[in-house]
């Protein structure tokens, strides 16, 4: 790798179709673009991706979603290929080619695991065209969606590589402000530098078909950015969102990553 790689987070809800029952296939096509256009620039990609459940509940032909765990792993067991078949199509019209990981928990915090999981991606991104595409293994995880619809995944995979940005791509224009008055409008944050602050912008309010909230991205962006990773949280529906955050646009918010403190040393 001569650069540091940027890690993109999709979650359910920018990869499904209204309803989160299918893929959107617009969508698809679009983001692998904008994939396609950062590599063509000499910068590495992974994509942390969500949206098997959804895939697996078109491909089981079933009514809705399943509120059960049961249920959700099923479809995301049958869903799982078809979301890397659609990753495989959009990439493919680029020359590129996804690489699929399934991780778990112990995948991440396992130090050994962790240092055979960053040695695969380090392989992967240096071989020419393939894209990692990292999910949480969800047919087997015993806990629902464990990391928070891939939220923390995300900010564990951009802290195990030293990623040079991580990008949590959401249905929202970034972090939002309250409005001041009843029936105002919610104004964006550009810029936050501190996390614990932001904080007390968090709604209740998240993705009919989303497991993480604005809550779970924050924590996400807290690991991202004591591990000193700058982190933006942008519209997932939006043009040209990622190439905007990479080139340090005014798009989302953008975290700025925190500098490690310098060790004092006494002179004798």
């Amino acid at each position: 790798m001569k650069l540091k790689p940027v890690v993109l987070k999709f979650g359910t809800g920018i990869l499904a179709s209204e309803g989160g029952c299918s893929l959107d296939t617009l969508q698809f096509r679009r983001l692998c673009s904008e994939i396609a256009e950062l590599v063509a620039s000499g910068i590495p990609c992974v994509v942390v991706s969500s949206a098997a459940v959804a895939a697996g509940v078109d491909a089981l032909k079933l009514p809705k979603r399943p509120t059960d765990l049961a249920g959700k792993q099923a479809c995301a067991a049958v869903g799982q290929p078809a979301l890397m078949g659609a990753y495989t199509r959009h990439l493919g019209r680029h020359g590129l080619r996804p690489a699929q990981l399934l991780l778990t928990h112990h995948d991440i915090f396992d130090e050994g695991r962790a240092r055979n999981a960053s040695v695969t991606l380090g392989k992967l991104l240096s071989s020419p065209g393939i894209i990692p595409i990292i999910n949480e293994n969800d047919s087997v995880a015993v806990e629902e969606l464990r990391f928070g619809d891939n939220d923390r995944l995300s900010a564990e995979v951009a802290k195990l590589l030293g990623a040079r940005l991580l990008i949590l791509l959401t249905s929202a224009d970034g972090l939002l402000a309250k409005a001041s008055g009843k029936g105002g409008t919610p104004v964006r944050i550009p810029v936050v530098t501190d996390i614990r602050e932001a904080f007390r912008h968090v709604t209740p309010e998240k993705g009919e078909h989303s497991t993480g909230g604005m809550q779970t991205k924050l924590q996400a962006v807290e690991t991202a950015v004591n591990a000193g990773v700058e982190t933006v949280i942008a519209h997932g529906r939006k043009k040209a969102q990622i190439a905007g955050a990479v080139s340090g646009q005014d798009v989302g918010t953008r975290f700025p990553a925190h500098k490690p403190a310098k060790k004092i040393t006494k002179q004798s």
